[in-house]
């Protein structure tokens, strides 16, 4: 990819979940309920997912320090668990030139796969 974009593929994720903490990102207060932190070998994404009511950020590419974050509604964050549980490979893109491009993907799968 190109010097402002990462690609790594997740090894581990941990999953956070706040009743609500109100705080400052990045000069933009936001209003947080669960983090899920995606690692792979050198690089970390960071999904928080925010209250209803807050202000959503867009997505962050540090790859100075190899961080990404993005921003998604609390609603998703069991669809997301439920993908890193389910799923592998997965990988995290990060954006620096096109920052709401940030994401996480899985490879192509055959229809019909189902469970192991």
């Amino acid at each position: 990819m190109a010097d402002n974009n990462a690609l790594f593929e997740v090894k581990e994720y941990m999953v956070i979940v706040r009743q609500l903490e109100v705080t400052d990102f990045q000069g933009t207060e936001i209003r947080l309920r669960g983090i899920v932190r995606c690692h792979g070998d050198e690089y970390m994404l960071d999904v928080y997912f925010l209250d209803e009511d807050s202000v959503f950020p867009t997505p962050v590419c540090d790859l100075e320090k190899k961080r990404g974050y993005m921003f998604l509604p609390i609603s998703s964050m069991t669809m997301l668990i439920d993908l890193l549980r389910n799923e592998k490979p997965i990988f995290a893109h990060l954006r620096g030139d096109r920052p709401e491009w940030t994401s996480l993907t899985t490879t192509k799968e055959p229809v019909g796969e189902g469970e192991g």
